[in-house]
Formats: C-alpha cells, structure tokens, sequence
C-alpha cells in the first residue's frame, strides 16, 4: 500500500495516472482541491507520494506546478505519460437528446470544442475537475446534464457513458510527475545510477550569450534537452529561471556536465534523476 495525493478526486486523470504508475501496487489516494494542498500533503507527511501534471501535447506547460515543485523540497521520482481521452458522461436514463447542460473542467472544455460546437444549444458551464463534475451530477441527480471526463469515472458514480473519444485531437497526451520526499520515499523508488533523464533549474547572468554557453557544454557532453522552460524572476527585469529536461545515456557524464556549467551560472536546482518514460 502507498499513498498518492493527487489534484482531483477518483476517477480524475491523476487517478488514473498514478494507478497505472503503480501498477503493481495498492494505491490509497489523498485527494485534494488544489495542487497548493498536494504539496503541503508530502510536506507534511513525507511518506506520501505525488502525482502532478506538468504539461499537456495541446494546453502546454502548467507553469505554477513548475513554481511550486521548485518551491517545494521534493524530488521527482518518475514520470508517465497519459493519453487524454474525453467521454460524455449522464445519468444511466438520460440518452444524448435530453441534455442541455455540460459541466466539465476548462481545459476538457477547450479539448472538445469542436464537438460542443456540433450542440449549440447545450450551456457550457466550467467547473474544478473532470471527475468531479461527474460525481456531482450523480450526488445531486441532476437531470439533463451531462459531465465531460474520463470514461473510467462512469461506474465509480454510477454514470453512463453517452458518448467515447470527444476530444478534438487523437494525441492530446498530458505529461505527469512523481514526486517524493527525498529524505523518506526517494531511494526507494530510483536508483539514480540507473537514470536517464533528469530535470534542473537555473539562472544564467544577464549577459550576452550566457545561456548558450551552458547549452554548448551540455552539447560538449552529449547531453541532450528534451524541453526547456523560462519563467521570469520576479523582482529582477528580463531574467529568468531556465526549467531544463535533460536525457543521457551515461551517468556520470551527465554529473560532469552539471559541474563543467556550475561556474557559469548563478543558482541550479536538480528537481530529480529518474527514468524516462517509453
């Protein structure tokens, strides 16, 4: 048994996520409202894992997960990828024709607009979380409206399953994070020999070609950057925090070219070593 705090409640993407991760595990999940509340869960108990979503194939980067996983003492652990598939969900006597309301997360909503845009007449309503719309359409036995989210939500709440596959895009993938305390769960969960990839974060001066300096020595020791991300530092105009994938073959080369760009740089953060996932 492991406990998993994750954004969202059963049935929710995280749910499935951290269910497939842990495949061959018993998971007993945590699940709370915001990813503010997933952190301080690990904080406050470090025998508690977390799943985070970090980007999406078509919405991107979620930029504050960046923020808070740097904020935060945590390690990542591992990563999996999620194909996104989108349903639509009412209650089990109410057919297609009898909708007029969907209630869904913003993020679904934009993913199947091409499909809502086939029912004019239906109202649009934005709600916290693909699963939890579902759950609250079962709770209150709402009549005539219809949830979008993951078809695996359907028998947890005694839902049907009106329609499978809405999303406007076949490869709408979302990208998640496993995070653990690295005092507690870390070592338990990777051998960081065995890694391949690792994220980092740092700052580089604001001078001319400082950032490609770095990339040239990362190039030097065949390192190679899957996804960069800038965020700007607050309180210090046009510089930035550089949130970096990288994949190597060879760990300690991967070490030697952390401490060949240490004097280039002015802070670095390793947010973890782990195993890509295939």
């Amino acid at each position: 048994m492991i406990k998993v705090a994750i954004q969202g409640i059963e049935g929710s993407f995280h749910d499935i996520a951290s269910r497939q991760f842990f495949r061959d595990k018993e998971v007993e999940l945590i699940c709370c409202d915001t990813f503010e509340q997933v952190f301080d869960t690990v904080r406050r108990d470090p025998e508690v894992l977390a799943v985070v979503a970090i980007e999406n194939t078509i919405a991107g980067s979620l930029l504050h997960n960046y923020e808070l996983l740097r904020e935060s003492n945590m390690t990542i652990v591992g990563e999996h990828k999620l194909h996104i598939e989108h349903s639509l969900l009412a209650l089990p006597d109410e057919n297609e024709d009898d909708i007029i309301e969907i209630n869904s997360h913003p993020v679904a909503l934009m993913q199947c607009r091409s499909f809502l845009k086939k029912h004019p007449n239906w109202k649009v309503v934005e709600v916290d979380d693909t699963a939890g719309a579902a759950a609250d359409i079962s709770r209150r036995q709402l009549r005539r409206h219809a949830a979008i989210c993951s078809k695996h939500a359907a028998p947890i709440y005694g839902m049907k399953v009106l329609e499978e596959g809405i999303e406007d895009n076949k490869h709408n993938y979302t990208r998640f994070l496993v995070l653990a305390d690295p005092y507690h769960m870390a070592d338990s969960l990777r051998n960081r020999e065995q890694s391949n990839k690792s994220s980092i974060v740092f700052a580089v001066p604001h001078e001319s070609g400082s950032l490609s300096q770095v990339l040239s020595i990362f190039s030097f020791y065949h390192i190679n950057l899957t996804k960069i991300q800038s965020l700007p530092i607050i309180g210090h105009e046009w510089e930035y925090l550089f949130y970096v994938d990288l994949t190597y073959d060879n760990y300690n080369r991967y070490l030697q070219s952390i401490d060949a760009i240490r004097p280039l740089i002015k802070q670095i953060k390793l947010l973890g070593e782990y195993e890509a996932f295939n």
